[in-house]
């Protein structure tokens, strides 16, 4: 935690009321996102007990479960919900524009840029909180393998049509929310935290709930108190006035009107299996149409309040300008979805349950390459980010106070002007330390030459002058600018190359046979898989 976020969180508690850590917003946000608030039953993370999703905040589509343990009704919940999310997927999948893409040549080796379509734009899947990316990352990995009746006859239990695509999509969406600053896949929580520092512990932060009480209070009350309303609140029958719904449910919702609701199904339901004509098997099933109607209502009642809360939230993310390098992530995320897209009609097989070891190297180096170009252009994009770098001492910024221009040696001298800065910042400069700062969008470089006096910094421009004798105009800061450096790079460099998968390295389990090259095969039945 920065020094800044850490006077935020005092100055929230000291006022009641959350801080901004930014003045930006730096996640990208659809004009239509698709949000999903789950609910699992207790102690079985698997067994969905129901969902509300949709991209309108008025008309949610609400997906129920009456009976977690049946696994019949837990395809028909997720074979609704793939009518509802593959939909809204295809129809960013069909809307394409030309884009420019560098691969390899096969036949002279160079890297040659060719034309190649991208997705006009990407969806965006929203959940309440942290839990939510865990529990689509589940869901993901429970469907993708299971077999249809159209692709094996003889296959046990076999899923509805759609059913291992949605998994593979939503295995998809979770893989690429752990890269820093994707957004395909979002949880609420994480972003308004990322805006918001509050006066409570970053797990409190993971309730809705608290954490908007924190952000935007009820007029006169305390961030602290509504939070703790927000938490503890309970209606007269000792139920919560904010349930969670992130995916777990509250004891109390659970013991005093779930179970006895499911009870009820399941005694209708046995009731109706048993009915001798056609008279009683009527009134039979009207009771279990009224039991399951019943279950409906409470899983309404209990997602209702984290739906609202998560549109509140995104309003409150619009309201903050975007910042300026968001796009160009965003764009990062659409290359990733029409990749993804193609895969899937090129019919490949669903991804593995466990990546080969240079697949896994390969996404982990994407991540550390990923966290340090957002952590860049989330200070080059928000001062007030880009003041707790300089609080540590990775960058600083000052007024120039002297230009002096000078050359290199050689053949052909090139410009190489000292600039002299005065900061009251302190930074960790050593001899011929390169700091960077950012010109028309592109990072010039500059090393350090040394000090002055006390906050006077002399530095030697390196690049981006042009290729003339004298420097081209702009190029070049001139006495009065005020400017700000970095000690951290604005790009970042790509690693290492990795070797080909079948010239990995024995240690790494490696080379790959003929039988890794095979799909997967589904998940075996086992005894758990039946009731």
């Amino acid at each position: 935690m920065s020094l800044i976020s850490t006077l935020a969180r005092l100055e929230a508690v000291a006022t009641g009321r959350a801080q901004p850590t930014a003045t930006v917003r730096h996640r990208h946000l659809s004009e239509r996102p698709l949000v999903l608030v789950p609910l699992v039953t207790a102690g079985e993370a698997g067994a969905p007990l129901g969902a509300l999703v949709g991209t309108d905040r008025h008309a949610p589509t609400l997906l129920v479960v009456p009976q977690p343990r049946d696994r019949d009704l837990r395809f028909a919940f997720l074979a609704e919900l793939a009518d509802v999310v593959l939909p809204y997927v295809d129809e960013y999948a069909e809307a394409v524009e030309a884009a420019e893409r560098s691969e390899t040549d096969p036949e002279t080796g160079k890297r040659v840029k060719v034309e190649v379509e991208l997705c006009a734009d990407a969806p965006q899947l929203i959940v309440p909180s942290r839990a939510g990316l865990d529990f689509v990352r589940l869901l993901g990995r429970s469907m993708r393998f299971r077999r249809t009746a159209e692709q094996d006859p003889e296959t046990p239990h076999p899923a509805p049509p759609r059913v291992p695509l949605l998994g593979r999509w939503l295995t998809h969406f979770g893989e690429r929310s752990r890269v820093p600053g994707s957004a395909l896949l979002l949880a609420l929580t994480e972003v308004l935290g990322r805006h918001w520092a509050t006066g409570q512990s970053s797990l409190e932060d993971q309730h809705l709930g608290a954490l908007l009480a924190w952000i935007d209070p009820p007029q006169g009350v305390p961030g602290a108190e509504a939070a703790l309303r927000a938490e503890l609140g309970r209606d007269a029958d000792g139920q919560l006035l904010c349930p969670p719904a992130g995916p777990a449910t509250d004891p109390a919702f659970d013991n005093k009107l779930l179970a006895p609701a499911i009870e009820r199904y399941d005694r209708a339901r046995t009731a109706l299996a048993t009915a001798e004509d056609g008279l009683e098997a009527d009134d039979r099933l009207g009771e279990l149409t009224a039991a399951e109607r019943a279950i409906r209502a409470l899983v309404a009642d209990a997602t209702r309040p984290t739906w609202d809360k998560v549109w509140d939230g995104l309003e409150l993310l619009r309201a903050l300008p975007e910042g300026a390098h968001v796009e160009e992530r965003w764009t990062r995320d659409r290359w990733s979805f029409t990749a993804h897209r193609d895969r899937v009609l090129a019919g490949e097989p669903p991804q593995p349950r466990r990546d080969d070891a240079v697949t896994a190297a390969g996404k982990l180096a994407a991540r550390e390459r990923e966290q340090a170009r957002l952590e860049a252009q989330e200070a080059l994009d928000d001062p007030l980010v880009m003041a707790g770098r300089r609080l540590a001492g990775e960058a600083f910024a000052g007024e120039v106070t002297d230009v002096v221009m000078a050359y290199s040696e050689g053949r052909r001298p090139s410009p190489r002007p000292l600039v002299t800065v005065c900061t009251d910042d302190l930074p960790y400069l050593g001899e011929r330390v390169k700091v960077h700062r950012s010109l028309g969008g592109k990072p010039q470089a500059a090393e350090f030459v040394g000090y002055e006096g006390e906050g006077l910094l002399v530095l030697r421009i390196l690049d981006r002058m042009g290729r003339g004798k004298e420097p081209e105009a702009g190029s070049v800061p001139e006495k009065g600018d005020l400017i700000c450096f970095t000690l951290f790079e604005h790009d970042q460099r790509g690693g290492a190359k990795l070797p080909d998968p079948e010239h990995t390295p024995w240690t790494h389990g490696g080379p790959p046979g003929e039988a890794a090259a095979l799909p997967e095969a589904a998940d075996p039945v086992t005894e758990e898989d039946l009731l």
